[in-house]
């Protein structure tokens, strides 16, 4: 009986100090997504613009072009396969831990009033459950994710099935991965393919978006957020394949939402659902997302509107 509770201390033991490694290896990294959460949590970034959203944020809006064109820091936050909910507990977090930005460029989408019911990679949060923002958004979305935080090794076993476990324990070793991430910007280098003719075909009737109470909640809730800090929000509905616009059955109503919240609050909302390259293929990945060019073009168009901003209010304080 005293060997079994021995073995068994062992392993617990074991256990306990594999996964206090890969947390350790993780809080570590200096690239990829890892890279960019250790940043906001550490409060290294501190940018005048922070650029939040979902994937469409993720890899449509470069940094460095509209740091170039306006002269203010900026940095993208932006969370692949995100709703609305956690984009504001990411928010949130890089709030509390670095200097408040003059400028919230927010990235709308179709979705953005879905909330979330099953959290994409929860293992990307796994290293920093310890975040009031993100514990709380995290929680009540799946209260199982105590289990990631209490019990050694579940939220790299269980909830991890890219394995970015081994990602820790490689940083530790001394091989970090190659830099993906260029100011929290990760740009798509794809090319279009037949996904759109498929989903397309997939659906000849058109799809409708959810419209969820909760996620219109969490938008109007992240207006407030902004507003308390005096920070200057800006919604931006990003350049959409123009074919994919006309499939969204409730396309009508999610903007009359979205101008509705925009008047309710004074939100400037900037929209490019008719950009100059909406119908053409060279500058999409997919239907939702930018490639790379495309991304380097649209940037450089925002960045121009945001400059004409910046020089129409020459205010060095809080907000623009």
């Amino acid at each position: 009986m005293r060997r079994l509770a021995f073995f068994f201390a062992i392993l617990a033991g074991f256990a306990i100090g594999l996964n206090g490694l890969i947390t350790l290896g993780l809080r570590h990294l200096k690239t990829g997504q890892y890279g960019v959460t250790n940043r906001i949590m550490r409060g290294e970034i501190n940018a005048e613009i922070v650029i939040s959203g979902s994937s469409r944020a993720l890899s449509g809006f470069d940094p460095r072009i509209i740091q170039a064109a306006t002269g203010l820091s900026a940095y993208n936050i932006g969370r692949n396969g995100s709703q609305t909910d956690m984009q504001l507990a990411v928010l949130k977090a890089y709030l509390a831990h670095n200097r408040k930005p003059k400028i919230v460029i927010h990235s709308l989408d179709s979705f953005s009033f879905a909330a979330t019911h099953e959290v994409y990679n929860p293992a990307q949060y796994v290293p920093y459950l310890y975040d009031d923002a993100l514990w709380n958004q995290l929680r009540q979305i799946n209260p199982g994710i105590w289990k990631s935080r209490y019990v050694p090794l579940y939220g790299y076993v269980v909830d991890d099935m890219s394995m970015s476990w081994v990602l820790g324990l490689e940083e530790l070793l001394g091989r970090s991965q190659p830099e993906e991430y260029f100011l929290g910007f990760n740009p798509r280098t794809l090319r279009w393919t037949d996904e759109f003719k498929n989903f397309r075909a997939a659906n000849p009737n058109g799809v409708n978006w959810p419209i969820e109470q909760e996620g219109r909640e969490s938008l109007e809730e992240l207006v407030r957020v902004c507003r308390a800090n005096g920070i200057q929000l800006i919604f931006v509905y990003a350049p959409e394949y123009s074919e994919m616009q006309g499939l969204t059955r409730n396309r009508n109503e999610i903007f009359r939402d979205f101008h509705a919240l925009s008047q309710k609050y004074g939100v400037p909302l900037w929209d490019y659902s008719a950009w100059r390259f909406s119908a053409d293929t060279e500058y999409f990945q997919n239907s939702q997302h930018l490639n790379d060019e495309g991304a380097k073009v649209f940037s450089t168009d925002l960045a121009d509107k945001l400059r004409e901003l910046k020089a129409a209010n020459p205010l060095p304080a809080k907000s623009l």
